[in-house]
C-alpha cells in the first residue's frame, strides 16, 4: 500500500519512537481487512520497535485497529484505512503513542492532563475532508496524554450503516460519549474550552492584564499574517487576535495560483503562515472573537467577547469573509443535515445520492464537477440567465452525463423531514412557475460575506458591507487600517490579501512614527 517514497519517510519518522508499540487489529473477512492488515504489516517492517497483534474479536466496528504500547494506558483507534489526508494523522498517532514528544504548547499539555472525567469520542470523518485531521490529531493527542480520554476515528465511507442510523451528513461529526459534541474544524484549543468551562475566564483575565501594543491585528488569515510579520519586522510591540488562525484557507482544498507555490492545501498553507508569524516576537491571541471597536483617550480598544479588552496605537482589521447563505427556509434548520457548504469534506457522504448545487461561478461548477464523480446526479441551480465560471470548467461541466444545468432559477425552500434534507424548490425566473427536485443533499456556492456585523456605526462600510479602505488601507477612523476579503479591495484572492496586509501595516508604522 505504501510506495517506496513513503516508506523511506515513515522509516524515519519511526526512528523518533523512544518505547515499544503494538497495532491491535480486529479484523474480519473482508477486502478492507485484508487491505488495513497489509498495510499496518508494512508500517511494522519499517521499525523494530512496532508489532502487529491480529484479533477476531466481537469489536465494535471491523476492520479497526488500536495503537497501543505496553504499560500505558492509552485508548486511540482508528476504524478504516487512514490514507488521504488522515495519513498524517496516522504519523503523529504512531509517534505520540511511542514516546515522541509532542510539538503543543505547555500550558495546554498540562491542561489535557487535568481534566477531570471519562471522556470517549467518536469522530466521523472522510479521507477527502481537509478539516478532518486537526480535529483527529487533536482528540488523539489528548487520549495520549490523559488516560481518561478515548478517541476513535470512524471513516463515514466505509461505516456507512452507522452514518445513516446516526444521520450524519457532515464531516467532522464529534460525538462525546454517545452524544453530538461537535461539528466542523476544532482545534485543541477550542475543544479544550468546550471541555474545561473555567478556560475562558481565565484567557481574558491574562489578556486584561496585557500592555497595549502598537499594532493589534484583528483576523489570523493571509492579510492579518502578512500584517503581523511586516510589523514585526519593523520591531515594535504586535500582537495578533484571531478567532482561529487561518481564517478562511482553513477551508480552503487546493491553492494553486499563489505565487512561488505550484500547488498546496489550504490547511498547510495556514500552518505555514502561523509558523513564519511565530519566528517573531508577535503576541497571538486565538479563539477570541471581537465584539466591539472603541477609540478614546489615544487609543483604540477592541473588546472581546471573553470579556476581555485589548488596546493598542493602531489597528488593523483582518476579519475576512465566510460563504454567503442563500437564506430560505430549510437552509438553517437542515445545515450539517443535509445542507452543506464544502463538497470536499462532505462529498463522501452522499455517495450515489442525489444533491443539487446553488451557484454557477467558478467555486459551484468547480463543486458539481467534484460531485459528479461521487453521486448518483448533480443538479446545478443558477440564479442568472447563464453560468459565470470560467469556460474551461464549462465545457467539463457540460460534459459529464449525470449533472443538469438549469439558469434562471432562485432558489425558494430546501425541503425536510425533520431530520434530514428530502427535495429543493426553486421559482423559474423567465415565467415565475414554482418547481420541487427531490434529492438528499444541498450544496451552496454563492460568494462570501465580509466579517462586519460588529463594526457597523463604528467606521464606513460599502452596501455590501466592506470596510472602506484608501489606497494605504486606511479606514474611516485615524490609526485604523484594514486589509484583505474584509475590504473594498477588488479580487479576493490570497495572494492580494497577503500584499494588503504588508501594505496596512507599513502604513501603520508610518501613521506611529508621524505621531
Amino acid at each position: 500500500m505504501l510506495d517506496n517514497t513513503l516508506k523511506t519517510q515513515l522509516k524515519a519518522y519511526l526512528e523518533r519512537l523512544t518505547r515499544p508499540l503494538q497495532l491491535v487489529a480486529s479484523l474480519d473477512d473482508s477486502d478492507k481487512s485484508r487491505e488495513m492488515h497489509e498495510l499496518l504489516r508494512e508500517i511494522a517492517e519499517l521499525s523494530d520497535k512496532i508489532s502487529v497483534v491480529e484479533q477476531r474479536d466481537n469489536a465494535e466496528r471491523k476492520p479497526s485497529f488500536a495503537i497501543t504500547s505496553p504499560g500505558q494506558a492509552i485508548s486511540l483507534r482508528f476504524a478504516g484505512i487512514p490514507m488521504g489526508h488522515e495519513f498524517t494523522s496516522l504519523v503523529l498517532a504512531l509517534l505520540q503513542t511511542g514516546g515522541h514528544p509532542p510539538k503543543v504548547d505547555a500550558d495546554v499539555i498540562q491542561q489535557i492532563q487535568q481534566l477531570d472525567g471519562d471522556f470517549h469520542f467518536e469522530t466521523y470523518i472522510s479521507l477527502s475532508c481537509q478539516n478532518c485531521p486537526e480535529v483527529v490529531q487533536s482528540l488523539n493527542l489528548m487520549a495520549v496524554l490523559n488516560p481518561r480520554i478515548k478517541s476513535v476515528t470512524i471513516d463515514g465511507a466505509l461505516f456507512q450503516s452507522e452514518v445513516e442510523q446516526r444521520q450524519i451528513m457532515a464531516v467532522p461529526t464529534v460525538y462525546l460519549n454517545g452524544q453530538v459534541f461537535g461539528q466542523g474544524r476544532m482545534s485543541v484549543e477550542e475543544i479544550l474550552a468546550k471541555l474545561d468551562t473555567g478556560a475562558t475566564q481565565r484567557a481574558a483575565e491574562k489578556l486584561n492584564a496585557k500592555a497595549p501594543y502598537d499594532v493589534l491585528i484583528v483576523g489570523g488569515g493571509p492579510a492579518g499574517a502578512a500584517a503581523a510579520i511586516y510589523a514585526a519586522r519593523k520591531g515594535i510591540r504586535t500582537g495578533v487576535v484571531a478567532e482561529r488562525f487561518g481564517g478562511q484557507v482553513l477551508d480552503t482544498m487546493s491553492i494553486e495560483n499563489f505565487v512561488s507555490v505550484t500547488e498546496t492545501e489550504g490547511p498547510k498553507f495556514a500552518a505555514a503562515l502561523e509558523q513564519h508569524v511565530k519566528t517573531y516576537d508577535v503576541e497571538i491571541s486565538n479563539l477570541q472573537r471581537a465584539e466591539k471597536l472603541i477609540q478614546k483617550d489615544g487609543m483604540t480598544e477592541v473588546q472581546l467577547a471573553s470579556g476581555a479588552t485589548l488596546k493598542a496605537k493602531s489597528v488593523i482589521l483582518a476579519t475576512g469573509a465566510r460563504w454567503r447563505e442563500v437564506n430560505v427556509p430549510g437552509e438553517k434548520e437542515y445545515r450539517n443535515h443535509g445542507v452543506a457548504y464544502c463538497p470536499h469534506c462532505d462529498g463522501p457522504l452522499f455517495k450515489g445520492k442525489r444533491v443539487a448545487v446553488i451557484g454557477g461561478g467558478n467555486s459551484g461548477v468547480e463543486a458539481a464537477i467534484d460531485l459528479a464523480g461521487i453521486v448518483s446526479h448533480v443538479t446545478l441551480l443558477e440564479f442568472a440567465a447563464e453560468l459565470r465560471a470560467d469556460a474551461v470548467l464549462q465545457r467539463k461541466l457540460h460534459s459529464l452525463p449525470n449533472v443538469t444545468v438549469i439558469t434562471q432559477a432562485q432558489t425558494s425552500e430546501i425541503h425536510g423531514d425533520g431530520q434530514k434534507v428530502n427535495g429543493i424548490s426553486y421559482k423559474n425566473r423567465s415565467d415565475d412557475s414554482i418547481h420541487r427536485i427531490d434529492l438528499e443533499g444541498v450544496f451552496v456556492q454563492i460568494g462570501l460575506v465580509p466579517n462586519t456585523e460588529w463594526l457597523k456605526d463604528t467606521l464606513n462600510l460599502s452596501r455590501h458591507g466592506e470596510i472602506e479602505v484608501d489606497v494605504r488601507g486606511q479606514t474611516s477612523l485615524p490609526g485604523v487600517f484594514a486589509a484583505g476579503d474584509v475590504t473594498t479591495v477588488p479580487y479576493k484572492q490570497i495572494v492580494i490579501a497577503v500584499g494588503e496586509g504588508a501594505k496596512a501595516a507599513l502604513s501603520a508604522f508610518d501613521h506611529l512614527i508621524r505621531q
